[in-house]
């Protein structure tokens, strides 16, 4: 670990508390925020903190930020607002920047939204593709990265519905109509997501995996007990006219392959504040 510099590009709701994680294991963090009002918050935390946007050319100092020796990425795509090209225009910038960097680790942080509902099981090699998939500017970013290979470690993460804390799905629902009760949840508590990705930093795991809580209530399952739990009023249940579409993510391939043991196996238990 002594010397091991990571860099993380994007310090939000998932890459700050894996640049603390890190930061307890004693290794370099690097990290970036938008937000300059943030900068000093991350260095009080020992990260050396770069501002950096990606509009979709990087504006900042991308070059520090680089001397690395595993960059994570963990930037949102906006495709509502600025269009479905512009998350992969942001990451063909970085691919273009790692190229010429001493990085020999890349960890980008996909979703479990490139995949369509099949009403079945789905794992990694369902899609391989942006024609497969229902998110194919994700699949484009993928690519861009998974092209970096073999010259340098690849890894991709499909994160599943990030969780716990304080997102907490009763609040999503309260009073309102569900009519996909029956409908099994892919939800990730952000601790197990902190734990993968360290572990897989730690490991230098190359390849995509799925990382999804191996088990899979309804959400009506789930509705019913948070709100419960935090009081909230409980949304509406009927049931639709035809069946909802699903999809089961499986976290197999992770599990066999990092021997990963979910701090939370079944989202019922996740721990909320």
């Amino acid at each position: 670990m002594a010397g091991l510099v990571i860099s993380i590009i994007g310090c939000g709701w998932l890459g700050l508390p894996l640049a603390e994680r890190l930061r307890a294991d004693e290794y370099a963090v690097k990290g970036s925020t938008t937000s300059s009002d943030k900068i000093p918050m991350l260095a009080e935390k020992g990260i050396e903190a770069y501002q950096l946007q990606l509009a979709p050319h990087p504006v900042g100092n991308l070059h520090d930020l680089l001397r690395t020796d595993t960059l994570l990425i963990d930037v949102p795509p906006k495709a509502g607002k600025l269009g479905d090209d512009f998350h992969p225009q942001q990451m063909q910038h970085l691919v273009n920047a790692v190229q010429s960097s001493p990085v020999t680790h890349v960890i980008y942080v996909s979703s479990t939204s490139v995949y369509p509902e099949l009403s079945r099981t789905l794992v990694e090699e369902d899609v391989t593709e942006p024609s497969h998939s229902a998110a194919p500017a994700l699949v484009q970013a993928e690519q861009l990265f998974t092209k970096l290979a073999p010259e340098r470690i690849v890894t991709v993460l499909r994160c599943g519905g990030l969780m716990g804390y304080n997102r907490i799905p009763g609040k999503y629902v309260a009073g309102r109509t569900v009519d996909s009760g029956a409908v099994p949840v892919n939800y990730l508590h952000r601790d197990d997501a902190v734990e993968i990705l360290t572990n897989l930093i730690r490991q230098k795991t190359s390849g995509t995996f799925n990382a999804v809580a191996p088990e899979h209530p309804t959400r009506e399952a789930i509705y019913r007990k948070s709100c419960a739990d935090f009081d909230c009023a409980l949304p509406v249940f009927i049931q639709p006219a035809e069946p909802k579409p699903f999809k089961s993510i499986s976290s197999a391939k992770l599990i066999q392959q990092t021997e990963y043991a979910f701090r939370y196996p079944n989202p019922l238990d996740f721990l909320y504040s």
